[in-house]
């Protein structure tokens, strides 16, 4: 999840709340066709540890993008891309 150089997307510095900078970054991903339709998000511990962030900020990022409509989670399965983001969001 981190950039070519290593470093996380995540700037805390940013006037947004970091689990909306992982969710934008997530959705972008998707967006670009990185993560297609079906592709399984790494679990909760490695994205926290990919963004250089806690789980509950993982966990909040990954309700967003529930509620876009473009991941689904399934218990004891995992979380999924389910599609494109819905119009009038933004990535």
């Amino acid at each position: 999840m981190a950039d070519v150089h290593g470093t996380s997307p995540v700037d805390p510095s940013r006037a947004a709340y970091v689990y909306m900078q992982v969710a934008d970054h997530i959705a972008a991903r998707v967006a670009a066709g990185e993560l297609r339709l079906g592709a399984r998000l790494p679990g909760e511990r490695d994205l926290a540890e990919a963004y250089g962030v806690a789980i509950g900020t993982v966990r909040r990022a990954v309700q967003e993008l529930r509620d876009r409509g473009l991941l689904i989670t399934l218990p004891a399965k995992g979380t999924f891309v389910a599609g494109q983001q819905q119009p009038g969001r933004q990535a």
